[in-house]
């Protein structure tokens, strides 16, 4: 992206907490609310512990972090977020992140559960795209299309990750260089990720990239939310809100039109809140080319500096609550269609489709192919920056 459409990430000085030892069992922060009921300001704290190896012998950590509430875990394979536990309105715990319990799982066969997405992601059509006068080709892994990064995306990467600690948030520091030709995207880009945990339990990520040839960059994360808990079922019910006035429709292969189409009165239409399944089964065109909802939402605020708001997420059963804050343009909603029974998550339940809803924020689908969307081009000298965030409650 160029510097003029990305956000500009506030300036700061920040320190390196020491590494963790690893030693200890990991801890929670725990609830701890105020009289007023909202979390009590909590420094945090990390914890580090082995989780498997991978094939080729590289062994594979899992980061514990807790702050304000929330308790974070992720892998330094593909970033992933393993598991993200908040209380409910009478403050009992539950894990909202689909996932595995082992990395066999996350290696052989995960739909993207929690992981670090890039170096596009989302869809480019017929994995290919044209920038300064050169075809770049790249893998087809999803139908005629190029899908998140291709056939070995950041999400199958290992992620050099260190202790953060950015004024009173706390977290982690992800770290990744992607070769020149990677996948068949030019340039060597120098990628970093900052996953904090605020003293108020909100999960914010930090996203910085540079370049030293000109390419596209698209990162995002992808985790799969069901704030009744992973493996409660269905989240049909859950009610969502999006801050989108239009959507980019799609063809039958999941690739935007190139058209901006309004929602209002159909079933795409979330402005004012409705519940996931309201429209699921309402016949129409777009929802069976995705088999669901499998589509980026054009946020009314644009691309802004800091982070805006994008969408809201309230399961009526527990309480909880999910606020996305993002620099962003754009936010993908997908309803969890993919999911067919042959995956058992990290409580040992399978999961069915709709067990779980990814917003993922972005810029926009096959962008490198559409000159009228945002652009995602990054070019030696500039800096991509991206933030976004997520607020929890209960109420």
């Amino acid at each position: 992206m160029t510097t003029d459409r990305r956000s500009v990430l506030a300036a700061g000085a920040a320190g390196v907490a020491a590494a963790a030892t690893g030693t200890a069992p990991a801890h929670a922060a725990g609830p701890a609310h105020t009289a007023d009921g909202a979390p009590r300001a909590d420094r945090g704290r990390i914890h580090r512990e082995p989780f498997g190896t991978l094939p080729d012998g590289r062994p594979v950590d899992r980061w514990t972090v807790t702050g304000g509430g929330t308790r974070l875990r992720v892998l330094s394979y593909g970033g992933i977020v393993q598991s993200l536990e908040l209380p409910d309105r009478h403050g009992r715990r539950a894990n909202v992140a689909l996932g595995f319990r082992d990395l066999t799982d996350y290696v052989a066969h995960s739909p993207y559960f929690g992981a670090l997405i890039g170096r596009y992601g989302n869809r480019i059509a017929g994995g290919r795209f044209t920038l300064d006068g050169h075809t770049h080709r790249l893998p087809v892994n999803d139908g005629p299309n190029s899908l998140h990064g291709g056939d070995r995306g950041f999400d199958k990467r290992l992620w050099d990750v260190q202790p953060y600690r950015k004024g009173d948030a706390t977290g982690l520091t992800l770290r990744y260089v992607s070769a020149d030709g990677e996948e068949g995207y030019p340039g060597t880009l120098t990628v970093r990720a900052d996953y904090l945990l605020t003293a108020r339990g909100a999960l914010r990520i930090d996203y910085t990239a540079t370049t030293d040839r000109a390419t596209v960059v698209n990162l995002t994360n992808h985790t799969y939310f069901n704030l009744a808990g992973e493996g409660s079922g269905s989240v049909e019910d859950h009610l969502l809100t999006i801050a989108a006035s239009r959507y980019t429709p799609v063809d039958h292969t999941l690739i935007p039109t190139g058209r901006l189409t309004r929602v209002a009165g159909g079933p795409f239409d979330f402005r004012h809140g409705r519940s996931v399944g309201a429209g699921l089964r309402a016949g129409h065109e777009q929802l069976l080319h995705g088999q669901g909802y499998d589509h980026n939402f054009v946020l009314d605020k644009g691309v802004t500096s800091a982070p805006g708001h994008a969408a809201s997420l309230h399961d009526p059963g527990s309480g909880r609550t999910m606020r996305i804050e993002t620099t962003e343009p754009g936010v993908q909603f997908y309803s969890g269609n993919f999911l067919d029974g042959t995956l058992t998550g990290t409580s040992g339940r399978v999961y069915r489709q709709g067990d779980g809803l990814c917003l993922e924020t972005q810029h926009f689908p096959d962008s490198p192919n559409q000159p009228s969307f945002p652009p995602t081009v990054l070019r030696p000298g500039q800096t991509y920056r991206s933030t976004t965030v997520h607020v929890f409650g209960a109420r």
